[in-house]
């Protein structure tokens, strides 16, 4: 490594920037959260020193107002991943500063001489949300420890805090959070890690945030994605053709070594459940990647690809002899011996229509005559678990995922059947709502 780091020490051109002369300045690139400090702001310095007990200021990103005056109460600088305390530091280092805990990103941090704020890159705006809120099913409580809405909601504010490109909005008014991202797995990693700290949740599917124009009330805008796909020639075809279904438009088909590469605009709607689609499509060898363009107006609605749902009517546990009778009706979502509950979702049907109850939990009726076909062995499908991104694809909109430490389901926002049948006939569209 030697000859390596020699030669970028010779050719590769220092940081620009005075340390010496010139008043401090910083763009904060980064948030991070300490217990101790509070927020911390990380970025590199572009001119000028600090020190620890500086007098400074946040300006804001774009406008040049002073959102605060501070003072730094600690300096750490960055060397690979460790963070070491400093009294100070120049241009060109990369460092945290504790000590203005109403800093965002994209905000500049400099000395109280300074009233232009740095050029900045703006970050993405979130274009789906979900709700998060305690869940409410007969089985909650028997694995997670953290249940109740205040221990959900201050975990969403401290990720909120470190997190650009989520929101946190909370209306007050009820004990769900609505958190708006960038996409799905942005909010599957985020659903994953607070399962594995022990959190119980019930999350509502993916809608994507529209807007009305300025200019027009009447006209809906959406966003959409440009998306970049290279994969082999011979899979070029079925993608062309899936995501023309999603209201997808081709820009430019160009050939780049033995892969062909595609470049799409499409509706971010049309994304929602994609990426499990493509790796089969192309075989595990294809590589997508997006980016957020524009809000455009809206291209209408898709069409519906799930058929209607298999929902359970009563608590208990299934069985495989009443597993068996279900079965020929559609796919499975639960095994035998599975805990199982009224308004949960255990299976597809596999012709589209209305919901179907069914009753996972009947068992054999015992008696004294034998009959035909007593003996007769059991063989049910074998049930793939779900995964998060799976079952987020799949989720319809009057469902919810139901989100444990050890289990994911799928159930019914409302559970009772009754009150569900009601309320679907007063159901309206996402635009609909907004148009009212």
């Amino acid at each position: 490594m030697s000859p390596l780091l020699d030669a970028i020490i010779a050719r590769v051109p220092p940081p620009k920037g005075e340390r010496s002369g010139a008043p401090f300045s910083m763009l904060v690139t980064q948030l991070e959260a300490n217990s101790y400090l509070g927020k911390c702001a990380l970025g590199r310095i572009t001119s000028g020193t600090v020190r620890v007990g500086d007098r400074i200021r946040v300006l804001e990103p774009g406008t040049s107002n002073v959102k605060e005056e501070g003072k730094v109460t600690k300096l750490f600088l960055r060397s690979g991943v460790q963070q070491i305390e400093m009294a100070q530091a120049g241009a060109g280092d990369v460092v945290a500063i504790s000590g203005v805990p109403t800093v965002s990103v994209n905000s500049t941090i400099a000395g109280l001489d300074i009233s232009q704020a740095l050029e900045f890159i703006p970050v993405d705006p979130p274009t789906i949300s979900v709700t998060f809120s305690v869940n409410d099913s007969p089985l909650a409580g028997r694995e997670g420890s953290q249940l109740t809405s205040g221990m959900i909601r201050d975990r969403l504010r401290r990720e909120a805090e470190i997190n650009v490109a989520l929101q946190v909005v909370d209306d007050g008014k009820s004990e769900a959070l609505e958190v708006r991202g960038r996409g799905e797995l942005q909010l599957s990693v985020l659903i994953e890690t607070m399962r594995r700290e022990g959190f119980e949740l019930s999350v509502t599917p993916p809608r994507v945030l529209f807007k009305k124009n300025p200019e027009n009330a009447r006209q809906i805008l959406e966003p959409f994605e440009e998306i970049t796909i290279d994969v082999d020639h011979e899979s070029s075809g079925v993608v062309i053709e899936k995501l023309t279904k999603r209201k997808g438009e081709l820009k430019n088909f160009s050939d780049l070594a033995d892969k062909a590469r595609m470049v799409f605009h499409i509706p971010t709607r049309g994304l929602l459940g994609y990426a499990s689609e493509f790796k089969n499509d192309t075989h595990g060898t294809g590589v997508m990647n997006h980016a957020f363009l524009r809000y455009d107006e809206y291209v209408g609605a898709f069409e519906k690809s799930r058929k209607a749902s298999m929902v359970c009517m009563s608590l208990g546990t299934a069985t495989s002899y009443a597993l068996n009778t279900i079965e020929p009706r559609g796919r499975l979502f639960v095994r035998n011996s599975d805990e199982v509950y009224p308004g949960m979702v255990v299976g597809e049907l596999s012709k589209d229509g209305n919901d179907l109850d069914v009753n996972p939990t009947k068992a054999k009726q015992l008696t004294n005559i034998r009959a035909a076909g007593k003996d007769e062995t059991i063989r049910l499908t074998p049930v793939k678990p779900w995964t998060l991104e799976e079952v987020i694809a799949y989720v319809n909109p009057d469902e919810a995922i139901e989100v444990t430490p050890t289990q994911i389901r799928l159930r019914k926002q409302i559970l009772d059947s009754t009150k569900r049948k009601q309320l679907s006939r007063r159901r309206v569209s996402d635009i609909d709502e907004l148009l009212e």
